[in-house]
């Protein structure tokens, strides 16, 4: 090893930096020589606070200023959440890592008194600031009132009382990283809310061809969540979708097989395509193309279009 210093770009979300931080503790353990330092960047989507993001941008309002200031050599990775990058990058650079998951289950957390979200009364508040989420439980409970909440995880769990809704569903794996465990009220199967791409799971971006840095970074690749998250976003790529559309893929690598889920459904949930494929983890991405075109044939991109026709967009995240 002969690099002294690596700089880590990252947001400075309570998320953000706890990932950041993560990644910053295993590569000192890994490497005692090597000093590693934070670089808080703040990225539009940080910015923008009362404006659905996917009007001015969606997804890569996250990353894009990071990648800039990798670009211009201030930072050397970037650590995101997977929710958040964008299925292409910029000339240069790539999602180098793909870290073991975390849970991806979404999670629902209810006001005291109800003990799952089954038993929640007719026309219960619900909040969340994913449409996915919202096309899921409608689809299971019409009678739900969907509430748009923004916030970090903190802030969302308050609006339980502050708004007055039963119930807030979060992605587990936030509240995990975040010690918030002991508010969890149940988790979603993901055959009830299948989860968000690449959910649970960090990526790690930087130049293709800084060689140094790469192998210093690679140890981080779990090749099991990366097949996964490869298939699933080969699905999003495919239908041309964000994070801003009520699309879900949900992978799985068990005795050597992929599992792969992939979602498309309309707001109210009315209309629900979902198909699952098992194939060797090798085919990931060209299989979730292929799915993704199973669901095309179907009709997700007539749901999609009215989707982008009609809809207000909210960000599917469980950090802002």
């Amino acid at each position: 090893m002969k690099k002294k210093t690596l700089r880590i770009g990252t947001r400075a979300s309570q998320l953000a930096l706890w990932q950041a931080n993560w990644v910053k503790s295993e590569l000192e353990k890994k490497y005692p020589g090597l000093e590693v330092t934070l670089t808080k960047i703040k990225t539009q989507g940080d910015k923008i606070l009362d404006v659905p993001l996917a009007m001015v941008g969606g997804k890569g309002l996250f990353v894009k200023e990071i990648e800039e200031a990798m670009l211009r050599g201030e930072i050397d990775i970037a650590v995101h959440s997977m929710k958040d990058v964008p299925t292409f990058f910029p000339e240069g650079l790539a999602l180098r890592c793909i870290t073991e998951r975390e849970d991806p289950r979404d999670i629902v957390v209810l006001r005291p008194g109800f003990k799952s979200f089954r038993d929640l009364p007719q026309g219960a508040r619900i909040g969340t600031s994913s449409l996915r989420r919202k096309a899921m439980l409608l689809h299971l409970r019409p009678d739900f009132q969907m509430v748009d909440i923004r916030g970090n995880v903190e802030t969302r769990i308050r609006k339980l009382t502050e708004d007055n809704l039963d119930a807030v569903v979060l992605a587990a794996a936030g509240m995990h990283r975040l010690g918030f465990t002991g508010q969890i009220g149940e988790y979603l199967p993901t055959d009830v809310s299948l989860p968000a791409i690449g959910q649970g799971a960090l990526g790690i971006e930087s130049r293709i061809a800084d060689a140094e840095v790469n192998a210093l970074i690679d140890f981080f690749n779990h090749p099991e969540t990366a097949a996964a998250v490869k298939g699933e976003r080969a699905v999003l790529r495919r239908l041309e979708g964000g994070c801003q559309v009520p699309i879900g893929a949900y992978g799985e690598v068990k005795d050597g097989r992929l599992t792969l889920t992939g979602l498309v459904a309309s707001i109210d949930g009315a209309k629900f395509l979902k198909k699952t494929v098992v194939c060797a983890p090798e085919e990931a991405e060209k299989v979730g193309i292929s799915l993704a075109d199973d669901l095309i044939i179907q009709g997700a991109g007539k749901i999609l279009n009215e989707v982008y026709k009609h809809e207000t967009f909210n960000v599917d995240r469980e950090d802002v």
